[in-house]
């Protein structure tokens, strides 16, 4: 249904192109954060839902909810000079940045007790075979 005039796509369409299902793209839409138009029962998609739905899965990639994402939207859609949202977008990067340095601190000291239990359970081994 992709057409040059109208840039119009149907739910299988953008499912192809990102490589989802169709079933993930409905949940979207139920979550507000796709709008298409209808016909009957046929769901038309614009250029601005594929844009927003290309934004979605950027944003799950780089761990963001989808709370986060539609918030986002939501600024976009009130401030067009998009001030509130670049404020909004730098906070959560930087929010999202800090709890991932805080996992990766979690992860080594979670790989240093690991280390620490197998040269145990070597030494222990040993002990017995001896």
């Amino acid at each position: 249904m992709v057409t040059q005039k109208t840039a119009t796509f149907s739910i299988g369409d953008l499912a192809r192109e990102f490589d989802i299902t169709t079933r993930s793209i409905r949940f979207y839409e139920d979550e507000g954060l796709l709008l298409p138009m209808r016909k009957g029962q046929t769901r038309i998609y614009n250029r601005r839902d594929r844009v927003r739905l290309k934004l979605i899965l950027r944003g799950k990639r780089l761990g963001f909810t989808l709370a986060e994402t539609g918030r986002l939207f939501e600024l976009y859609d009130v401030d067009k000079t998009n001030t509130s949202q670049l404020a909004t977008i730098k906070q959560l990067i930087s929010d999202k940045k800090s709890a991932l340095k805080q996992q990766l601190d979690d992860i080594k000291v979670v790989l240093m007790e690991l280390d620490t239990l197998e040269k145990r359970c070597e030494t222990a081994h040993q002990e017995l075979n001896q």
